[in-house]
């Protein structure tokens, strides 16, 4: 299909936008790119018309070197008595040839930011430009406005290959200030530390051109339901994995949204075509003078685009003055999460009946949503206009599987009464005990249609009895129990066009000399020694029992004593003893090798991918890992433990030396933990070797087009 959109370049610009409903923010963004769009069009212009006079100038000389004009003019100047023409000639001809190739190369730069930047187009489209306003604009404008007409086919890409930012020297990169140890840079207290000051990525920017990969012959419509959706409302693996799910589903033709709560800590400035789309009632149980009490919470839906994803968010309507899902952070506000979580569960099933939409599929994820197949073949099922979707659940770890009381259950607006049986969702572990308690993800797994988990190996494992009390229901479900490996967005996550990075780089394209800077800029910045002989070893991780934190510290210890360099990035309620180290012996003064940063920072994870050598994840079990799959992506290579989707990812380059990809321990002792890193030490001294290795790690595909397809046909089967 071809659109023809007219762009103008005037400080009317913001005139396409009246009457459309776009978020401020993003409104004056895309009024920015339809004014760069303008400019540099206009500037290229000038620029071809400006070779054009230089070419004319050099036929010209050219003309009269053939005829002996030169030679005569070189007389004339010799006696004073030269044209204006000559000396210009005389001006430009050591420098024609040069001032040609530059004004080549600034054109080519131009057409290169004209083809990024007429992808506005598609973001046109999606805010629905009337003509009338488009008119309306162009009359408006000065006599000085440039209007252009662009024909783009709306399924163009971006050019493949091309880096965002690529430093022809070290003096074109901006050099960080060392941080303190408070995090700030040297001498400039008052200022934020570096990875704070890089450019953000604009996820928008990132899809822009984006079609489907490949259109599905029966398109479903498909629900998710989820506590997190990456990158606003993300604080684990959860949010990455339902946004890149749902977006490969979108991509393969589906209709696709993401429910999700409408957090007091979401910046509403960074979701695109944010808008109200309705008020409806949802059944709210209470406690009132010792008698369980249904009333109605009032309940707002609002609709928009979150990292590429269609989405739903819900909260309590304002004059409820319920304090769900408020305070600073995704969790841990100052609400009860257990009701939050049920009444938004509620909430959910409520919408897609009120709606109207009924979807084919709704798919939950973790405990925070398994109400939603307990209450939807309970309640709702055949009883509204909910009447053909079935459930799909996934199981993203089972660290915690939703401990919840008959009475606590009541929050949903449903007696947890008819739950609390051993066929349902009874926690037999609770059985004598008062009061006996149900197990929300229990009760998921026994109301949906099949269920999932992030690995085949984790799924093994938990079938083997490693899922503790989870075991033995999964393993009585297991002929709807199935392991499809989690993936990442690749769009999201792309060392080539990363705003974050101050050098950019794709395997086989300045793989090697940008990753030496963006290693180089890491060291700087933290103030490490800024040495590209040691080899920088990374952990970006939960600082919790089950990544492995004696072996997280055996690492941080032992890099100093190897002469390697380790940067710890990460916090839990297992870091205190990190805290210590990182004031003493690991402190700033103490050591120029190693930096524990006890924080989460998405720009300094980022920088760090870039600049490591090497990714250490060396967890006690792991469902799936997406941290070394985002290690690769960057030209890492990972050092893990085998386990979960670890193994399942990660081929140790010794054991395989044609597809290894990594190195890989067994053992959870120091003994395992240090031959594994001796021996990525070793390569890491061939260069040669390792370099390739890095480009071989970087084209390993974890993106989620092959788990989608997976998943695809889940949906299908069911």
């Amino acid at each position: 299909m071809t659109t023809t959109t007219r762009i103008t370049s005037s400080n009317n610009s913001r005139n396409f936008f009246v009457g459309n409903k776009v978020p401020r923010a993003r409104r004056k963004t895309l009024c920015r790119r339809a004014l760069l769009l303008g400019e540099n069009h206009h500037r290229t212009v000038v620029m071809m018309m400006m070779m054009k006079k230089i070419s004319a100038r050099d036929e010209r000389r050219n003309e009269r070197s053939r005829f002996g004009c030169v030679r005569v003019a070189a007389a004339a100047r010799s006696s004073s008595s030269g044209s204006s023409n000559d000396d210009d000639d005389k001006n430009n001809s050591n420098g024609a040839t040069a001032t040609r190739d530059e004004l080549l190369e600034e054109i080519e730069k131009l057409k290169a930011e004209n083809a990024k930047l007429k992808m506005l187009q598609m973001q046109l489209e999606d805010v629905s430009l009337p003509s009338s306003s488009l008119s309306s604009s162009s009359s408006n404008s000065s006599k000085s406005t440039t209007t252009t007409t662009t024909t783009i086919k709306t399924t163009k890409k971006a050019a493949v290959g091309a880096l965002r930012t690529d430093p022809k020297s070290e003096s074109e990169i901006e050099w960080p200030l060392p941080i303190t140890a408070e995090g700030c840079p040297v001498g400039e207290e008052d200022k934020k530390p570096f990875w704070e000051t890089r450019p953000k990525n604009d996820p928008d920017e990132l899809f822009e051109g984006k079609t489907a990969t490949e259109e599905t012959n029966r398109p479903k419509k498909i629900a998710h339901v989820t506590a997190e959706l990456a990158p606003l409302a993300k604080v684990g693996g959860l949010g990455d994995v339902t946004q890149g799910l749902g977006r490969a589903m979108k991509m393969q033709g589906h209709d696709v949204v993401i429910i999700l709560p409408f957090y007091q800590s979401l910046d509403a400035n960074e979701i695109f075509d944010l808008k109200h789309v309705m008020d409806f009632d949802v059944p709210k149980g209470t406690k009132w003078d010792g008698e369980n009490v249904v009333s109605m919470m009032k309940t707002s839906a609002y609709s928009g685009n979150i990292g590429g994803c269609d989405v739903i968010l819900l909260k309590p309507h304002e004059e409820t003055n319920s304090n769900i899902f408020k305070g600073g952070a995704i969790y841990g506000g100052s609400y009860n999460e257990l009701e939050a979580y049920l009444y938004f569960s509620r909430a959910s099933l409520e919408f897609l009946d009120k709606s109207g939409r009924d979807p084919d599929v709704i798919h939950v994820h973790e405990w925070q949503t398994c109400a939603v197949p307990m209450l939807y073949w309970e309640e709702y099922h055949g009883k509204t206009s909910l009447n053909k979707a079935k459930i799909v659940m996934t199981i993203h770890n089972l660290d915690n599987t939703g401990e919840c009381r008959e009475e606590e259950f009541f929050a949903t607006g449903v007696n947890g009464e008819k739950f609390n049986v051993i066929e349902k969702a009874l926690d037999e572990r609770t059985i004598g005990h008062n009061p006996e308690r149900m197990c929300l993800m229990k009760g998921g797994v026994v109301y949906s249609n099949k269920v999932t988990t992030v690995s085949p190996t984790y799924a093994k494992e938990t079938l083997d009895g490693n899922g503790g009390f989870m075991s033995k229901i999964l393993k009585a479900n297991q002929e709807k129990f199935s392991g499809i490996l989690n993936g990442i967005d690749y769009d999201l996550w792309n060392p080539a066009l990363d705003a974050t990075l101050p050098a950019n780089f794709a395997p086989g394209n300045k793989m090697t000399e940008n990753k030496k800077l963006c290693k180089k800029y890491l060291q700087i910045g933290l103030g490490l020694d800024a040495d590209e002989t040691k080899p920088l070893i990374v952990c970006i991780s939960r600082l919790v029992p089950q990544k492995g934190i004696h072996l997280i510290e055996r690492a941080v210890t032992q890099s100093e004593n190897n002469g390697n360099q380790f940067v710890l990035l990460g916090s839990g309620h297992s870091d205190g003893g990190f805290k210590r180290m990182a004031n003493e012996e690991f402190s700033q003064t103490n050591s120029s090798n190693v930096r524990l940063m006890i924080t989460y920072s998405d720009a300094l994870s980022r920088l760090m991918y870039a600049a490591a050598d090497f990714v250490l994840v060396p967890s006690m079990f792991e469902p799936c890992g997406l941290t070394q799959m985002i290690a690769m992506r960057y030209g890492a290579l990972p050092i893990v433990r085998s386990t979960g989707g670890l193994a399942d990812t990660v081929i140790d380059c010794d054991a395989d030396q044609e597809n290894g990809n990594g190195f890989v321990f067994y053992g959870a002792d120091d003994q395992s933990l240090d031959e594994c890193i001796q021996r990525a030490n070793k390569t890491f001294q061939d260069r040669k070797k390792f370099h390739e290795l890095q480009e071989r790690v970087a084209r390993v595909d974890y993106g989620w087009e092959a788990s989608g397809n997976v998943y695809a046909e889940l949906y299908e089967s069911l």
